[in-house]
């Protein structure tokens, strides 16, 4: 379980943290992308995303774009 690039144990610091956790999206891992390949147009938000995924809650650093969370509205 905690070998696999899909999984990762749940931040439980709050339960503010742990709804995070449980509403984020990765390209990375397995049959996805890979941070040095991944170039400025999947990184961008596509117009598709409007209302589906945040675009402000996202990492800074080498995963900007690439982890991603569901919105909620």
């Amino acid at each position: 379980f905690g070998s696999s690039q899909l999984s990762q144990f749940m931040d439980q610091t709050n339960p503010l943290a742990e709804l995070t956790h449980k509403r984020r999206l990765s390209a990375l891992g397995p049959g996805g992308l890979t941070r040095e390949r991944a170039g400025f147009e999947v990184r961008d938000v596509h117009y598709s995303h409007y209302g589906r995924m945040c675009p402000i809650e996202t990492p800074e650093g080498p995963n900007i774009g690439l982890i991603n969370s569901l919105s909620s509205f």
